[in-house]
């Protein structure tokens, strides 16, 4: 069975304040795979796999984020799973 998938695309103070430490973290809890990269434009790229209970979890915490983030909004669109294992910052 082939996971679910989507990408987030975080807005907001998002960089330069742990968030893709604390997704990670939180993906990890959660079970999924995937990364979370920092965006030229200052937003925070999330792309994660894995069961669809899991990726609503993690799309719902995104929106509060690590204790620093302030998060203006999420975006979500579907995409093809990561081809590497665990989750990767970048």
């Amino acid at each position: 069975m082939t996971p679910a998938a989507a990408r987030f695309i975080v807005a907001g103070r998002v960089q330069g304040v742990a968030f893709r430490a604390f997704t990670r973290q939180r993906a990890d809890a959660l079970g999924l795979r995937g990364h979370a990269r920092n965006l030229a434009d200052g937003q925070v790229e999330v792309l994660v796999a894995g069961p669809p209970a899991a990726i609503d979890a993690l799309g719902d915490w995104l929106w509060t984020g690590s204790p620093h983030a302030r998060v203006e909004s999420v975006q979500r669109e579907p995409a093809t799973p990561p081809a590497h294992p665990g989750f990767e910052i970048g």
